[in-house]
């Protein structure tokens, strides 16, 4: 990559933070997160409660505060009162109790008050001491009262990574060998379990030659940049490749998948430890390959993530449906990594090798170590494992040792793996099935399994596995390790009852939709806003249809759509929108259809009710044969269908894509659009008044039945209610509660499956869009987009 290729991927990323960031200030501030769907600010309280998710907000500014080290800016206001748990929790996770050194000792050093770093290394030797002694391993949740071990599951991803990543940064920035010696210690164990390249699995902490998961959840993602700062460079590089693919597959990385490499959990909330891995890598390597990555997760933010008002995290990565949510990490460390992975020495007005980062991407000055040494006495922790592996020994590794003379060392680590997701469905060995080697194989497979057999059900009782018939026809399987043939059995049985229960949650996703989306194509959106949206179980299938229904849409008379419509002359060839309720959603689309309607979106009228709160919502036939539905029919939650009705308020005409997952952008129509502006500046004087007397008559009136009353709340779209209401109450709205959308199988990978539209788009991305041509002055930025913005202002204002 050239000098100016460089320059200016870097100068694109100063244009993408000042796009988040002013958004953030203008819409948001002093909110602690902005909303950049809706333009506005999330405030603890008086959004509805994501759980854990919200444990961040505390009122106190907290995308500022986060982003001061990102962007230098004086700190006017101060911290007042701010949020906090409410202090009687019992549990807590490994990294969220071992991820408080860095700082606290900072704190120390910086005020000379000790009492922060003593407590900060109090939490540190407590989890050392409950650690699992046999396999030097530590669980995910651990009761803070007894050291009980709540999860017992071990892995480097949510729950513990950061308790790995602090043990080494602060034997760096402290000099403490202690926290390198335990630091070395677990890191033996997860290359001895955990890590099964190229993946990196969970396992049990009594039982390290279990995996006790099929899936890898998104966070892991820091571990190969932890393994740099390590010296282990080749896993790192395999782990990243390995991750790349997924992205390239999916472009962003779902916060779980499948060791076969399908999603699992479909949410991405703009996590930058991909990023943060990638500039690593680079650092160690000096590899360009890794700024060719960075440019792919550029292109991506910008091409499938950027909205009106800043960046939209990513509901369903196989739809590329937004979530209204662009949370504080998201400021403060995925613009700092991809900024320094493409910034030359001199565009640095500090030298960065003297800080190190905190695991939010913060800088501690290394200078820190001999300053104001309030701990005089290290830890004393007993029972180091001895570990016979020299790269322990490499305090500082340079590209000589690493790379002994060998400049396509990196890439051929890479090489073998390019392909591992597109052209492979590879499935993970576990540590027991690897021990047996070409040994005796596991008796028996749950996939295998028949409940008729007589060999197999001597078989599950030799694993301890009871067989329970009950009242209803089913079977129910137990198991009870005391009452195995051996250790070894019982081991047997557990493994098997895992993949009894993978496949019977595996059987229950095949019998749901997944989502599909509705996508905003029209002038000024050109499908920078794209909805979640619920299937239909009847109509056509956009799954087999990937060009998607695309049209205006429509309000239909009457609003309910369970009678004859009255307004067909405006619903032919358009896309009717209608709301829930009186009948049934086969009616609906046999009314509208017959009105001449190619499509047709079903908003929910339960007021406040969102796809970021509720699950899956697809919609069941009538019980009769509805081979006669043709159309497309979706689902939309109360918020994201206030989003199109107010786009139709504020513009009259609103065109939009209905599809499985959202195509690109109309860069045509918008680059033309954006002349149009500019050509239309000129000549403002006289036609500025007309042309707002035109806008302010040509808003078309909202029916009054879009109106609702009956405020519902979101919870009460339970899997329990919703069966109660379709099975008792035949005149209303009958329909199949499905599965959380993030948990949706995809087909399962053939070695046929290319992706191929998905190539072509990562083709056309890096032939056709070059956002370079697109930059602007911010206020010229924020001008354009100002009649935007008010397009989306659909709730009230936060008091602060």
């Amino acid at each position: 990559m050239s000098k100016e290729e460089k320059r200016r991927l870097g100068n694109q990323v100063l244009e993408m933070f000042d796009h988040a960031y002013s958004n953030y200030m203008e819409h948001a501030y002093p909110a602690d997160e902005l909303m950049p769907l809706t333009c506005r600010g999330r405030v603890r309280g008086q959004e509805p409660s994501r759980g854990d998710v919200d444990d961040a907000l505390g009122k106190f500014s907290l995308t500022l505060i986060d982003t001061l080290d990102t962007l230098v800016v004086n700190l006017k206001f101060g911290v007042r009162h701010p949020e906090a748990r409410t202090g009687t929790e019992t549990d807590t996770c490994t990294a969220c109790a071992g991820t408080l050194i860095l700082e606290f000792a900072a704190l120390s050093r910086f005020t000379g008050t000790s009492i922060f770093e003593e407590y900060a290394r109090k939490a540190l030797d407590f989890i050392w001491e409950k650690r699992q002694r046999s396999s030097n391993l530590v669980g995910v949740t651990i009761n803070i009262h007894t050291g009980d071990w709540v999860r017992k599951d071990s892995g480097v991803g949510a729950g513990i990574d950061s308790y790995y990543e602090y043990l080494l940064k602060a034997y760096v920035l402290l000099g403490d060998d202690s926290f390198l010696e335990r630091f070395n210690t677990h890191y033996d164990a997860i290359m001895r379990y955990i890590s099964q390249p190229p993946l990196l699995l969970d396992v049990h902490i009594h039982k390290p030659m279990l995996n006790a998961r099929t899936w890898m959840d998104s966070l892991l993602a820091f571990f190969p940049g932890l393994q740099v700062l390590k010296g282990d460079i080749r896993p790192a590089i395999e782990t990243h490749e390995m991750l790349y693919q997924v992205i390239k597959k999916h472009n962003f990385l779902p916060e779980a998948f499948t060791t076969d490499f399908r999603v699992h959990w479909a949410q991405h909330p703009l996590r930058p430890e991909f990023a943060e891995s990638t500039y690593f890598l680079y650092k160690a390597t000096g590899d360009p390959y890794y700024l060719e990555v960075g440019k792919t997760l550029i292109e991506n933010l910008n091409k499938y993530a950027r909205v009106p008002c800043g960046f939209a995290a990513m509901k369903d990565v196989r739809t590329g449906s937004h979530e209204d949510r662009m949370d504080s990490f998201f400021l403060a460390e995925m613009f700092k990594y991809l900024y320094l992975l493409f910034a030359d020495k001199e565009d640095m007005i500090f030298d960065i090798e003297d800080y190190i980062f905190t695991t939010e991407a913060h800088l501690l000055p290394l200078w820190l170590s001999t300053t104001n040494q309030t701990i005089s006495k290290k830890n004393t922790t007993t029972e180091y494992t001895e570990l016979d592996d020299s790269n322990f020994d490499w305090t500082c590794p340079n590209t000589q040792i690493l790379f002994p003379n060998d400049p396509m060392f990196a890439q051929s680590i890479r090489e073998p793996l390019k392909n591992v997701v597109d052209k492979s469905c590879p499935r993970g060995i576990s540590r027991a099935e690897e021990s047996l080697g070409s040994g005796p194989k596991p008796p028996l497979r749950a996939r295998d399994f028949m409940a008729s057999n007589p060999e197999h059900l001597e078989i599950l009782k030799k694993m301890g596995v009871s067989l329970i018939h009950l009242k209803d026809g089913r079977v129910q399987l137990v198991q009870h390790a005391a009452q195995a043939a051996s250790s070894l059995d019982a081991e047997d049985g557990l493994r098997f009852m895992q993949e009894m229960i993978e496949l019977s949650s595996q059987q229950q996703k095949e019998q749901q939709l997944p989502p599909r989306a509705v996508q905003i194509v029209s002038h000024p959106f050109f499908g920078r806003v794209v909805l979640t949206a619920g299937p239909a179980q009847f109509g056509m299938d956009l799954s087999k249809h990937k060009a998607g229904t695309r049209g205006f849409v429509a309000t239909i008379k009457p609003y309910n759509g369970c009678s004859e419509i009255t307004n067909p002359e405006a619903v032919k060839e358009k896309i009717a929108l209608m709301q829930r309720g009186q009948c049934m959603f086969a009616e609906k689309a046999r009314n509208i259809q017959k009105a001449g309607a190619i499509g047709g979106i079903v908003i929910d009228d339960n007021e406040g009710s969102s796809s970021d709160t509720a699950p899956l919502f697809q919609m069941a036939g009538d019980g009769k044969n509805t081979d006669d539905i043709t159309i497309p029919m979706l689902f939309l939650f109360n918020k994201e269908g206030n989003i199109i009705l107010d786009a139709i308020r504020e513009y009259e005409t609103v065109e939009v894509l209905l599809s499985d997952k959202a195509k690109d952008r109309d860069l045509e129509m918008e680059n033309m659009d954006q002349k149009l502006s500019e050509n239309d500046s000129h000549k403002q004087n006289s036609e500025e008044a007309t042309s707002a007397s035109q806008d302010v008559g040509a808003v078309s009136e909202e029916p009054e039945e879009g109106e609702n009353s009956d405020v519902t709340d979101p919870a009460s779209l339970s899997p329990a209610h919703t069966d109660s209401e379709s099975v008792s109450i035949s005149n209303q709205d009958s329909y199949v509660p499905g599965t959380d959308e993030a948990s949706a199988p995809e087909p399962a990978c053939t070695q046929g499956d290319h992706q191929p539209q998905e190539q072509k788009t990562e083709t056309e991305s890096n032939s056709k869009v070059n956002w370079d041509n697109k930059v602007q002055p911010m206020e010229s930025i924020l001008a354009d987009w100002n009649e935007d913005i008010e397009a989306f202002e659909m709730m009230e204002k936060d008091e602060l």
